[in-house]
């Protein structure tokens, strides 16, 4: 016969003050490292969608690159993709990351 001896945590109790704390700290982690970055992406997409203008150079989420010809007023623009080429996009659809390196790719050559 085995005999089982079961260890009971609940004659030791911490302090709940230090428990709290150390909660507090993980939120404050996960708020630092997790949802600031994310908010601060999401605005300076919003204000690079914003301003955008006629004759851009742009790069959409999806890699198709070309130059804005329209910004209509439902949320979408004209993207001419090659001379006489037009393609209707969603503004949402632009890649703020991709659109930034091929111009300071463009800029370096020039």
């Amino acid at each position: 016969m085995i005999n089982v001896v079961l260890l009971s945590a609940g004659g030791q109790q911490g302090n709940p003050m230090v428990s709290f704390l150390m909660m507090g700290a993980i939120i404050l982690v996960f708020w630092m490292f997790m949802i600031r970055p994310q908010a601060k992406k999401a605005k300076e997409q919003k204000k690079f969608i914003e301003n955008m203008q006629k004759g851009d150079k742009i790069v959409t989420i999806a890699g198709i690159h070309g130059t804005i010809n329209k910004i209509n007023e439902d949320g979408t623009i004209q993207l001419e993709v090659s001379p006489g080429s037009y393609l209707k996009i969603e503004k949402a659809a632009i890649s703020q990351e991709m659109t930034a390196a091929i111009n300071k790719a463009t800029v370096a050559k020039v």
